[in-house]
């Protein structure tokens, strides 16, 4: 329920670095996409770790330019290669292209069929994407990931999963933490003896949303794996669940063609 998503690095040592210690603190999912370029580095890292394969939960994901049939299972080739393992425990779908991510969807059905991935799934995707490839292949996905926070509650698209039995899992559990909220998440976080960050992350595993720490800097991920020693209380949910604003920090796919 919480990974480490490890984000473009122009400094492969620092993503070694970022992994080694995420492994280290009791992460077990590593999540990246092909489009960062450091799969070699992840790679060299879960190599480098004395965790058997059989306790890893590897997630990378096929960018624009590879969507399509063939193409998309070039790229997993590629990435599993760069990757060093046999496997994939998640492949997915990056962004809902048109035209192409039906075609993308059945390549890494043929893929979960053939054993070569256990999961696959989806990110960014809106209702009528999900729709589109479900109708076309009769396969859910295993996984949406998506931006999801208090301040962005995405409430209709998370039913639609819970609905079809899909994973939600937010790559920005954290938002920018808006200065007008910084008060009252640290009034919170003080009473649980936690960060503002702990608190948010907290927040989504309540909901049962799967969480991805997104970041290099050591502390950051160790600090933030500590989330399962506190509940927060029903009041302090609703409280949270009270600050949607339809505040995104990335690209809006919902009325992507």
């Amino acid at each position: 329920m919480v990974g480490l998503g490890c984000i473009a690095s122009d400094d492969p040592v620092a993503t070694e670095r970022a992994v080694a210690t995420a492994l280290e603190s009791g992460y077990r999912l590593i999540d990246t996409a092909s489009v960062y370029e450091n799969e070699h580095s992840i790679g060299r890292a879960l190599r480098s770790a004395s965790i058997t394969r059989d306790d890893l939960f590897v997630t990378t994901k096929v960018w624009n330019s590879d969507l399509g049939y063939d193409r998309t299972l070039s790229a997993f080739e590629r990435s599993i290669d760069k990757l060093q393992v046999e496997y994939l425990d998640l492949y997915m779908i990056h962004w809902p292209l048109i035209r192409l991510r039906t075609d993308a969807w059945r390549a890494l059905k043929r893929l979960l069929d053939d054993g070569r991935c256990r999961s696959i799934g989806v990110c960014n995707f809106a209702i009528r994407h999900l729709e589109e490839i479900v109708s076309a292949t009769g396969v859910v996905p295993a996984v949406n990931q998506f931006e999801v926070n208090p301040f962005l509650n995405q409430n209709r698209l998370r039913e639609w999963c819970r609905r079809k039995d899909v994973l939600v899992q937010t790559n920005t559990p954290l938002s920018r933490l808006k200065r007008r909220h910084r008060a009252l998440l640290h009034a919170m976080a003080e009473r649980y003896g936690k960060t503002p960050e702990q608190v948010l992350i907290r927040w989504a595993l309540q909901m049962d949303i799967a969480v991805l720490i997104r970041s290099v800097d050591i502390e950051q991920i160790r600090t933030q794996a500590h989330v399962f020693d506190f509940e927060l209380s029903l009041p302090d949910m609703d409280t949270l669940n009270s600050l949607n604003e339809n505040m995104r920090i990335g690209w809006d796919p919902t009325n992507a063609p």
